[in-house]
């Protein structure tokens, strides 16, 4: 089968920081496409970035207009050397399918996740050709391109991958910045998770500062309210009490007739020296 890179990967991007070989796109003679994102750094939502990366390179096969025939099967395939699912096995392949048939619904989504990580496989077991890469991606920084173990080396593809992969080719002096620059970006990445988690921290401390802080500021705010309230009622009951007309209290007070009204509504009259007392 043929396949033309469409974004080929090369030492120079490497050293000067692009990391192309993290992403790699392809089609193949059937013009099927796909999209190899390999990760280095454990990512947070990655499921969310898969999606992003597959409709990416689905919805980039058509430039403009509505020629939805021109779209063909695209396959996502994502290399991570960190476990992300919630599944025991390396290998898991997601497609679209009706949940209640079990029946596909198209065969143009297809998403594959490899976690490096739980391939756990010796060489003696290795039996299919995924399994072959998956130990060659594992193990690569142990071998060039004259020590591929057999096992590895009886599929042509790994084979010539392995003399093709520069980091195989590397001199010592590349192989030295090559080793520098993973230790630096996995000191890089220490750094801002430990960062993300300090200011996590910092945000909930503040958080609760600042929800203490508007407590007591509504608390003293709706204490006065409460306060000015309780007095202008009482004001109010004491003009009542005096025998003065509802309607002046109510001037007085600010408060409506209705309100002053209800003020002793419920009461029973109790007599006080031959006065009613409210």
């Amino acid at each position: 089968m043929d396949i033309e890179l469409k974004n080929p990967y090369n030492l120079a991007n490497y050293r000067q920081g692009k990391m192309s070989i993290l992403d790699i796109k392809a089609v193949d003679e059937k013009g099927v496409w796909y999209d190899i994102e390999m990760q280095i750094a454990e990512q947070s939502f990655y499921d969310k970035r898969a999606l992003y990366y597959w409709a990416k390179v689905y919805s980039d096969q058509i430039e403009s207009g509505y020629e939805f025939n021109l779209l063909k099967k695209t396959i996502g395939i994502n290399i991570l050397d960190f476990g992300y699912l919630d599944e025991e096995e390396y290998h898991n392949v997601y497609k679209i399918y009706n949940v209640k048939s079990k029946k596909s619904f198209s065969n143009l989504f297809e998403l594959h996740f490899i976690e490096l990580p739980k391939f756990k496989k010796d060489f003696s077991e290795i039996k299919t050709t995924l399994d072959r890469w998956a130990a060659f991606l594992t193990k690569a920084y142990e071998f060039d391109k004259d020590t591929v173990p057999k096992e590895l080396a009886q599929s042509e593809e790994i084979k010539k991958a392995a003399e093709r992969l520069d980091i195989m080719s590397l001199n010592k002096e590349e192989r030295e910045i090559y080793e520098n620059d993973l230790k630096a970006m996995m000191v890089r990445n220490a750094e801002i998770n430990a960062a993300e988690e300090k200011g996590r921290e910092e945000g909930i401390k503040e958080g609760i500062k600042e929800g203490i802080k508007e407590g007591i500021k509504e608390g003293i705010k709706e204490g006065i309210k409460e306060g000015i309230k309780e007095g202008i009622i009482k004001t109010a009951k004491n003009l009542l009490n005096m025998g003065i007309d509802e309607y002046m209290v109510s001037k007085a007070t600010g408060l409506s007739v209705e309100e002053i009204n209800e003020l002793c509504g419920d009461r029973k009259e109790i007599k006080k020296d031959d006065e009613t007392m409210c």
